[in-house]
């Protein structure tokens, strides 16, 4: 019989129990080391002076390792083992009783790396340690913090335990999904995944495989789930395998799920800024730059290398190649700014020229301001623009002028006044309609023979006849020379400007010669005619519809193309203005049947074919009829029943509007004096009122011939009337409206622009909520939130606030809920002629 291997050091004979005991405790965090080969089997023992105990080299050298361990740990080892030989780089360890049934003590065993130089052995390390009660102990108190320390970092944690069948959820991991606590978690994966995003499901399911097969690339992964409330929220998953078999097989998996939906949505936000800036200064052609005050270096964005010349090269640059570049002459002026503002810490302008490695010279304006970091870096932060062209044209200009004066000879000055007054406004100094014509001709001639197109803009100011109406013609003159300077900006090469009427221009362009360059350049004009023009304390606002026509080939007709620019002009404006048109042929043919329906409304005007139609509206709390709205039908006699989407642009082309809605207020108090008299109580009826006839001067004179009755009538208005800067014309009629006893309700409310401050200024009656607020109210929280707080405003302010698209009963509760006062809406009535209103209110067929 061999001898045992084990034994206690300062005893040859076997210690007892306690003797071990009282050692082990002596000798703690000492080590043997244990040479293994392939077969497990030792091969060498090295204790350190202090380890409590000693294997003997003689009798262990050769025999299994698991011969050395309790027998219940044995299997432990052999696992350890097998799993060691399967993956050699990884370290594996476990805590195992060494010695015999009745004299052992508890030792971790761990399994290192291979020998040095030797790949068929395995180095094994013995540690003293404490009995498994103990530990268990400690584990508990660590698991107590680790739970407090998960709860209070909002993790989720999840364990699927494949081999015993068992899934833990924790209450956080629940709570972030909207599952009560005390719910009971379905595992099933099949249920599961049908609540992720279909947009993720594909990729997630591939994720989750990935993590249960010990994948390292998915043990991180983010997807949307649908919350219980409805809506999908973002989590971040990060799991891992915990547990193998002796095959290597996965057994358990363990992680955490984190709710990364701000997140998510704060990065959308930033995302979506940075786009707009970065559009913001690709439109602009601005370039930026930011600098280090301390070190020196600079960064440089596209735009400024662009500017510079520098396209392709490094960002980052040093001070010297910004100074470099500066011609001579403005070096030291230029520098000298830069660094007085440094010094100063405040924001200052520079310009100068520089030269590009091209060798041409380049205006350059520039902005920048000094800041300090949070680090306390002292850094700025500044804006080029390339203002060459700017400063040429000025400098042409300058020089056309210094030649006109060195030839002043009288007869000629005189000659050159007469033919320029022929051929120019003398308002703006444009070319007129004349010369337009002459250039026409040219320019028909030149492409005859090089067969380039001609492009022609026919620009028309919107609202310019307003502006002389009500700020007087030197107004429209201020606007007509500020159109004119927009236009001559951007004016290029050959292009030619002319003023054609009084408030029409020509822009004539063989440089542009394709669709997307010529609406780039419409968009422009229209973009810088819409800024707002000072005068007098106000602020003019125009804008500008263009129509644009182009030919080309050896037989271009220059009065017809300008006639074509003119029809895509005529289309543009009845498209809403602030908008161009291109001419087709199609756009002829629309023209052509614009101006049919043009004819048949002004003989509807003479035949008295505008008729109203009426729509109930009740109040939220009982449904009570709580008045009328009053809605302008055309009665055509061979199209039957017309809605107003389908002639009204074309009646506010031909000024009728203000027209059919006096005739419709007319028939309007005809209609309710008539319900009236056959016993049917409507309180009001509200009418809708054009701007156009708001700013008519006989508006109250008229409407006191009418006679109205006090709290009987309401105008509705539309909110993009009342901006915040609404002329005192405006706020003098609507007082003179009140004196009549007809009240205001501003229509569509929550479109378009108007403040609070607005609001009390105008003080209107009732706010109408516009139907696209309303379509959605069963369905979103926000817009309840959005609609109670329009509620809320309107009670602050002592002002109803009425409903409109109310479609279903869900409509109706949810409004009544948020306190809304009167509805309205196809879920309660449609629109009706005058003769069914009778019935409708004698039989309440809205409370069926």
């Amino acid at each position: 019989m061999s001898p045992k291997p084990l034994f206690f050091k300062g005893n040859q004979a076997d210690p007892t129990p306690a003797e071990a005991e009282e050692r082990w405790r002596d000798y703690q965090f000492e080590y043997c080391l244990v040479t293994l080969g392939t077969d497990a089997r030792v091969l060498g023992v090295l204790s350190s002076d202090n380890c409590p105990f000693a294997i003997d080299q003689g009798a262990a050298i050769g025999r299994p390792l698991a011969e050395l361990i309790h027998p219940h740990d044995q299997p432990v080892l052999l696992r350890m083992i097998s799993e060691s030989a399967r993956r050699p780089d990884v370290p594996f360890h476990a805590q195992v009783r060494f010695g015999t049934r009745d004299l052992h003590h508890w030792v971790l065993v761990i399994f290192g790396a291979r020998a040095s130089g030797s790949s068929d052995r395995v180095e094994v390390q013995l540690v003293p340690t404490r009995t498994p009660s103990d530990v268990l102990d400690d584990l508990v108190e660590r698991e107590s913090r680790w739970n407090h320390a998960l709860v209070g970092s909002d993790l989720g944690v999840w364990d699927h335990n494949f081999r015993t069948g068992s899934y833990y959820y924790s209450d956080v991991w629940k709570s972030l999904r909207g599952i009560p606590v005390e719910e009971e978690v379905n595992p099933n994966f099949d249920d599961w995944i049908r609540n992720i995003h279909p947009d993720d499901q594909a990729r997630v399911i591939e994720a989750v495989a990935g993590q249960n097969a010990g994948d390292e690339r998915y043990q991180v992964f983010e997807y949307r789930e649908r919350h219980r409330e409805g809506h999908f929220i973002w989590i971040e998953c990060r799991g891992s395998v915990v547990e193998w078999d002796q095959d290597g097989t996965p057994l358990r998996v363990v992680g955490t799920d984190t709710d990364i939906t701000k997140r998510k949505e704060d990065e959308a936000r930033l995302e979506k800024l940075s786009q707009r800036l970065e559009m913001a200064l690709d439109v602009s052609q601005i370039g930026v730059f930011e600098a280090d005050l301390e070190t020196g270096p600079a960064d440089w964005d596209d735009n400024v290398l662009k500017i510079f010349g520098l396209e392709g090269t490094e960002h980052l640059k040093p001070f010297s190649v910004w100074e470099s570049m500066i011609l001579p002459e403005d070096r030291a002026r230029a520098v000298d700014v830069a660094d007085t503002g440094a010094e100063d810490k405040k924001p200052f302008r520079n310009e100068y020229r520089i030269r590009r490695p091209d060798g041409s010279v380049r205006y350059i304006r520039a902005r920048a301001a000094p800041f300090r970091t949070s680090s306390g870096v002292n850094r700025m932060i500044g804006a080029n623009w390339d203002v060459t062209e700017d400063v040429l044209l000025r400098q042409e200009l300058a020089a056309a002028k210094d030649l006109a004066e060195a030839r002043n000879k009288e007869l000629e000055e005189v000659h050159a006044r007469i033919r320029h007054n022929a051929l120019h406004d003398y308002l703006t100094g444009l070319p007129n309609r004349r010369y337009l014509e002459e250039i026409l001709e040219r320019e028909t001639a030149l492409g005859a023979k090089d067969r380039r197109p001609l492009s022609v803009l026919h620009i028309d100011l919107n609202r310019f006849k307003q502006i002389n109406d009500t700020l007087g013609h030197e107004a429209g003159d201020v606007v007509l020379k500020e159109a004119t300077t927009v236009l001559r900006g951007l004016v290029r090469g050959n292009d030619f400007v002319a003023r054609i009427g009084g408030d029409e221009f020509a822009f004539v362009s063989r440089s542009l010669n394709t669709p997307r360059r010529l609406a780039a350049l419409a968009d422009q004009i229209i973009r810088e005619l819409s800024k707002p023009v000072p005068y007098h304390g106000h602020a003019i606002r125009i804008g500008a519809s263009i129509g644009i026509a182009i030919a080309e080939g050896e037989k271009i007709d220059g009065k017809q193309l300008l006639l074509n620019a003119d029809i895509a002009l005529y289309r543009a404006k009845s498209r809403g203005r602030n908008r161009h048109e291109f001419f087709s042929p199609e756009t002829q043919d629309a023209i052509i049947r614009t101006k049919r329906l043009s004819d048949e409304i002004l003989h509807a005007l003479e035949n008295r074919e505008f008729i109203p139609f009426y729509q109930p509206q009740f109040f939220a709390d009982d449904l009570r009829l709580a008045g009328m709205e009053t809605l302008v039908r055309w009665k055509h006699p061979e199209r039957g029943i017309i809605t107003p989407d389908q002639f009204l642009s074309v009646a506010t082309d031909l000024d009728v509007v203000s027209t059919i809605d006096a005739f419709v207020l007319e028939q309007a108090l005809s209609d309710l004096n008539r319900w009236e008299r056959d016993g049917l109580a409507i309180d009001r009826i509200s009418v809708n009122v054009s701007a156009r006839r708001l700013d008519d001067p006989q508006l109250i004179r008229k409407l006191k011939s009418l006679k109205i009755r006090p709290g009987t009538v309401s105008f509705e208005l539309l909110e993009s009337i009342f901006l915040d800067d609404h002329d005192k014309g405006t706020a003098d009629t609507l007082a003179a409206l009140r004196s009549l006893g007809i009240q205001i309700e501003i229509d569509d409310f929550g479109t378009g622009h108007a403040s609070i401050i607005s609001l009390m200024k105008i003080n209107p009656h009732i706010l109408k909520i516009d139907r696209e607020l309303v379509r959605s109210l069963p369905d979103s929280t926000e817009q309840r939130r959005l609609v109670a707080s329009i509620v809320e405003i309107g009670k602050s302010l002592d002002i109803k606030v009425l409903a409109e698209g109310v479609e279903t009963r869900e409509h109706i509760r949810i409004l009544k809920d948020v306190g809304c006062d009167i509805l309205q809406g196809y879920g309660l009535a449609r629109p009706m002629p005058a003769d069914a209103i009778p019935n409708f209110i004698r039989e309440k067929r809205w409370m069926g």
